[in-house]
């Protein structure tokens, strides 16, 4: 299935046009992750303080250890559905997000980031977060659309 969607290929509108569910998506799954990231924390000091079965602590370690896994369930539902609309989740402290495109004929990588009001950068395949650049800054054919 992952396959399929790798030939999506977005056109600035078109992601913009997206970017309300995504930046839904992506906002639950950072703030998911951080509580994810809190819980994993509690439930390592809580294994550091003993783990046997007269532990006082047993009980939370096992409540918090479910509500860890009931968390990643969760946090990979998200990460599903933006796979499912055909883009690509990159960071979970950036909140970072890719759309595949053709940028001069190369495939390339509308890159978007959670806060930022529309998709307004590009990297290569291969440059990454580091290497990305505006749109406006750019000469460029993006996907099937006119430059105008």
């Amino acid at each position: 299935m992952s396959e399929k969607k790798n030939t999506v290929s977005f056109s600035i509108e078109q992601a913009n046009k997206m970017l309300p569910l995504v930046s839904a998506i992506v906002n639950d799954v950072v703030q998911h992750f951080g509580e994810l990231c809190e819980r994993q924390d509690r439930l390592a000091m809580i294994r550091q303080n003993g783990s046997g079965s007269t532990d006082p602590y047993r009980e939370e370690m096992e409540e918090v250890d479910s509500q860890l896994r009931s968390d990643l369930d969760q946090l990979q539902s998200y990460l599903d559905e933006l796979q499912e609309l055909g883009v690509e989740f990159k960071d979970f402290s950036l909140g970072l997000v890719d759309f595949p495109t053709e940028i001069n004929g190369e495939k390339a990588y509308l890159c978007w980031k959670l806060g930022e009001p529309t998709v307004s950068h590009w990297h290569s395949l291969n440059a990454g977060f580091s290497g990305r650049q505006t749109l406006q800054d750019s000469l460029l054919t993006v996907g099937n659309q006119d430059s105008s």
